[in-house]
């Protein structure tokens, strides 16, 4: 099948500074992919991540290596192979919980692999060992019951034999002290690496302190730059209100142009009519003697209308007295028609009696 990715993540990738030590290189300029590889042929476990065509991480997992969490959304580790400290910076505390939990599970299974890989090493070795110890005894065994030439026949190949198994065993034993040295260089390296990072997370500590420090400076400084915002939209407000009540002075003052223009003109319009004022005073006198004439000629002819009012109530009270002669004439000429009419009744009864 070959190498498999089984996690995959997106990270920002960091690297320690290899002169210094303590600070951390970007290793992308955005998040990328970070997988976990599974090689079922070697039964190792790889942390992987490409930017484009630029490899950037590619650690092999050891039982030996640690994922330490520095915060809430950082995690690193050590390869002494590559000698060096990987970094990754994440969105998420879940994403950061995920790899760490990853990370340990491909480490206790790198872990096992290397158990069985010693236990098969050391059963091929004790089956080596057994192997040698029986052969002097087969041989011993065949020198007193067989003949010369079977003494002959069966030293050569069981020679042959253990000189293969020494070589094999020997190659087994610097196998060994190879890779008992190699344990010991890794675990120097590793001693190494973890001075390193002890000294990263002292620096790291140092720089949260400072962090925290700048961070409250530069909450205050915000505090402060909030209350001159607050101070600056009370003054613009205040200047709004000044340009609304400049806006309203300078309607009131056209207003205020109109209406003095319309005083002046009426100004001038009185100003007009006093210039015909004496013309008008002499036309009032002249008014005035006529006025007087006619309330003289009023008085007059009151004194007429007085003698005219005389004259109509003594015609008023004739004509009341010819009323009342002219009703007592018709009331006697009333009487004299009944007086007829009753004769003419007596006429014509008379005659019908005849």
């Amino acid at each position: 099948m070959g190498e498999q990715p089984i996690y995959t993540t997106r990270a920002h990738v960091f690297q320690i500074d290899p002169t210094t030590k303590k600070n951390w290189v970007p290793a992308s300029k955005q998040a990328v992919t970070v997988s976990y590889f599974f090689d079922s042929t070697r039964n190792s476990y790889r942390i992987i991540s490409v930017d484009g065509t630029k490899v950037i991480i590619n650690s092999t997992i050891t039982p030996n290596m640690t994922f330490t969490k520095t915060s809430q959304k950082f995690g690193q580790w050590a390869d002494s192979r590559a000698n060096t400290v990987f970094g990754l910076g994440f969105a998420s505390e879940q994403q950061l919980a995920k790899f760490a939990d990853k990370f340990q599970e491909v480490k206790e299974a790198a872990k096992l692999a290397r158990d069985k890989s010693h236990e098969k090493g050391e059963t091929m070795s004790n089956h080596s060992q057994e192997s040698g110890r029986e052969t002097p005894s087969t041989n011993q065994a065949s020198s007193f019951n067989g003949t010369d030439d079977e003494k002959i026949c069966h030293v050569v190949p069981e020679a042959t034999v253990l000189k293969s198994e020494n070589e094999r065993l020997k190659s087994a034993a610097e196998h060994s002290n190879t890779n008992t040295k190699k344990w010991e260089t890794e675990l120097q390296t590793l001693r190494e690496n973890n001075a390193r990072l002890v000294d990263a997370l002292q620096e790291s500590s140092a720089n949260v302190e400072s962090w925290k420090k700048q961070l409250s400076a530069c909450k205050e400084e915000s505090d402060m730059l909030r209350g001159k915002i607050a101070e600056l939209e009370a003054q613009c407000n205040e200047v709004n209100q000044d340009k609304q009540r400049n806006t309203q002075l300078r309607v009131r003052v056209q207003e205020l142009e109109a209406e003095l223009q319309d005083k002046e003109q009426e100004l001038e319009n009185l100003r007009k009519q006093a210039e015909i004022i004496p013309q008008l005073m002499a036309e009032c006198d002249g008014i005035t003697t006529k006025l007087q004439a006619a309330e003289m000629r009023n008085k007059e002819l009151e004194g007429t209308i007085e003698g005219l009012q005389m004259d109509i109530n003594n015609t008023r009270k004739k004509q009341g007295n010819m009323k009342v002669e002219l009703k007592k004439f018709m009331d006697i000429l009333d009487g004299k028609i009944d007086e007829l009419h009753e004769v003419r009744q007596g006429l014509s009864k008379l005659g019908v009696d005849n």
